[in-house]
């Protein structure tokens, strides 16, 4: 079976902005494999978000191709996409996007009720993914009684209770201090080597680099260098 997740082939994104076209992306190919801890790096305006929802069937490209395990997202149809995304994909966002009328334990259970899952089933894993991020304390509170970092590990605990192959995180340390991002990008690593996840950084935030196993830098919505961690590099 192949070690890649994800297959980039020659992706271009031009988006319709008034009477002008703006390219976000422009010619980019790469492959992701399994349980990869990386990110896109690079200044605002240079693609990093548009890859992210390309990857993760939030958008389509205007020429190239996107695969998923072989699986051109491309045949799609919009359900297939949905199911896609629920199935295989957790996403974690620099608002945390929790639902606030929701405790931490129902955020963290809803991506399993959306699978179609039993509550009486699923309770211990949920209650076991509370205790993974350290808030078996705060299991009942709603996202407005706690802070940005206990946000944070909740939108973790949600990306990664259904179990996903891949979880995308945009810029997901950017609302927090530099303890509370630490924090968070340690627990990252720690549960990407624990569950296997391949997870996928958009960010400015330079501490993820001391985390990340394997750099890409967009400029002008093209890859500018690809550095692994060990030393070797790629250029495109």
């Amino acid at each position: 079976m192949s070690e890649t997740l994800i297959t980039l082939e020659r992706v271009c994104k031009v988006y319709q902005v008034g009477e002008e076209n703006f390219t976000a992306l422009n010619d980019v190919s790469l492959e992701v494999g399994k349980g990869a801890f990386m990110s896109f790096v690079g200044p605002s305006g240079s693609g990093k978000t548009t890859l992210l929802n390309l990857i993760g069937g939030l958008d389509r490209p205007t020429t190239g191709n996107v695969l998923f395990q072989g699986a051109n997202l491309e045949n799609m149809s919009r359900d297939q996409l949905a199911t896609y995304r629920r199935e295989n994909i957790g996403f974690i966002f620099q608002t945390y996007n929790l639902l606030p009328v929701y405790s931490v334990y129902e955020n963290i259970l809803f991506p399993l009720i959306l699978n179609g899952l039993k509550e009486s089933h699923v309770r211990k894993r949920v209650e076991e993914m509370v205790a993974k991020v350290g808030l078996m304390d705060q299991i009942n509170k709603k996202p407005a009684q706690l802070s940005g970092g206990q946000s944070q590990r909740v939108a973790i605990a949600r990306a990664l209770v259904k179990d996903p192959l891949l979880i995308l995180a945009d810029e997901p340390t950017a609302n927090l201090d530099s303890e509370n991002s630490r924090q968070i990008l340690e627990l990252m690593w720690e549960l990407n080597r624990e569950y296997k996840a391949a997870v996928i950084f958009s960010t400015h935030d330079e501490k993820v680099t001391r985390y990340i196993r394997r750099e890409v830098r967009l400029e002008d919505g093209r890859v500018s260098w690809d550095k692994r961690r060990n030393g070797t590099e790629a250029e495109p």
